[in-house]
């Protein structure tokens, strides 16, 4: 095991709105995401990606971000609240970002959600608060960019997921490959 977290607050949002309302809980469907939210699917939900290929399978059917990441915004002067950046699960205690690629977040009694990869933020961030965007995407010291809103997965295991569920990490077997965007 890789440590435990805890649900902070889930979220979902029927429309392609950019933030989602805070829910008292969420249903994961197994191979599809969140029940009633428009990022479901086993295929690509996302208006970009569609555009392109809407026969790829969907990577990113649940966006999990760490709470620890809006009081780090919150010291350069911005408020974000769970939800308001698009997340379906705010989660805390838990480095997201540092997980690899294939580790298992048991969530609450049931669920099970493969991590994917790394949300790529796009500029919607900037229209919620304008300057915002700077504060999840940067670059380290050897000039690569380095992704900070989040983490996407696919659900392997359905179930509800409820503010003050568990958080339970199992990393991959073999090599751990870092998180690359999805």
């Amino acid at each position: 095991m890789g440590g435990t977290g805890t649900v902070v607050a889930v979220s979902s949002s029927g429309e392609h709105s950019f933030g989602k309302p805070n829910r008292e809980s969420i249903r994961l469907l197994a191979g599809l995401g969140v029940e009633g939210d428009a990022h479901a699917g086993r295929t690509v939900k996302h208006r970009y990606r569609v555009a392109k290929d809407p026969t790829q399978p969907n990577l990113r059917q649940v966006h999990l971000i760490h709470e620890e990441l809006f009081a780090e915004v919150g010291e350069a002067g911005f408020t974000v609240k769970p939800g308001e950046l698009g997340e379906n699960i705010t989660t805390r205690g838990l480095d997201l970002l540092g997980l690899p690629t294939g580790t298992l977040l048991r969530i609450g009694a049931e669920a099970v959600v493969e991590v994917t990869g790394l949300r790529n933020p796009c500029s919607q961030i900037d229209g919620f608060q304008r300057g915002l965007l700077k504060r999840v995407v940067g670059r380290d010291e050897d000039g690569n960019v380095v992704r900070r809103a989040g983490v996407m997965g696919v659900v392997r295991t359905g179930g509800t997921v409820r503010p003050g569920d568990a958080i339970g990490v199992e990393l991959p077997d073999g090599p751990h490959r870092p998180l690359q965007m999805v």
